[in-house]
């Protein structure tokens, strides 16, 4: 069995059990369905999506909210986390970290949101692939952004925060991407804020 590693343990430990019952809310929801709305005003026949970093589920929410009728899937490497996603009774989440998940089939849509950001920079490669193989048609990454990669100290913790051109890197990566629409969403926005995220949708073009 693969050794977890430092970022994997610290978010599967009691820290992941705080930030768990730290972000929850109506607020959390209703700013995600705003979100997901503008996300997929660019695409066309999403019908279902996987989530790589579910935590307890407010994204996917969101996304039932949306599209009540999405085949919907997530993967949290949290204990705590995953049960209470599955609790919600709409989506099936897989318990166990996302460069493990076994991709049985593709989905119309794969993402993640702000979950690469805590990633060791080294495995990045291979969630990368994970995002790419477990998707039919579009990739959705929602993260901290800079265009070179840099360290940020969270909440008191060394090694467990960067950032990066996460999106780029995907696109240099594998040639069939597309960028297909971007965007950030301000801390301060007065209606629907989001943790100053940067969001690029990818589409994959044969040829």
């Amino acid at each position: 069995m693969r050794p977890l590693t430092e970022q994997e343990q610290f978010w599967q430990g009691e820290f992941g059990d705080e930030y768990v019952s730290r972000n929850q809310g109506d607020d959390w929801v209703a700013s995600n369905i705003a979100f997901f709305s503008e996300v997929l005003r660019s695409c066309s026949n999403v019908s279902s999506i996987l989530e790589l970093g579910t935590n307890r589920g407010l994204n996917l929410h969101a996304l039932h909210t949306l599209l009540p009728d999405a085949d919907l899937h997530g993967v949290e490497l949290n204990s705590q986390a995953c049960d209470i996603a599955n609790q919600l009774g709409y989506a099936q989440v897989w318990q166990g970290s996302l460069f493990d998940y076994p991709i049985t089939h593709q989905t119309d849509l794969s993402f993640t949101k702000g979950v690469l950001i805590h990633l060791a920079p080294e495995l990045l490669e291979k969630a990368y692939a994970q995002l790419y193989r477990a998707s039919r048609r579009y990739i959705l990454i929602a993260e901290y952004y800079n265009p070179s990669p840099v360290e940020v100290r969270y909440r008191g913790n060394d090694g467990k925060l960067f950032k990066r051109d996460f999106a780029g890197e995907m696109l240099d990566l594998y040639p069939d991407l597309k960028l297909k629409k971007y965007g950030f969403i301000y801390r301060r926005d007065p209606v629907f804020p989001q943790d100053d995220i940067c969001w690029f949708l990818m589409e994959k073009h044969a040829g």
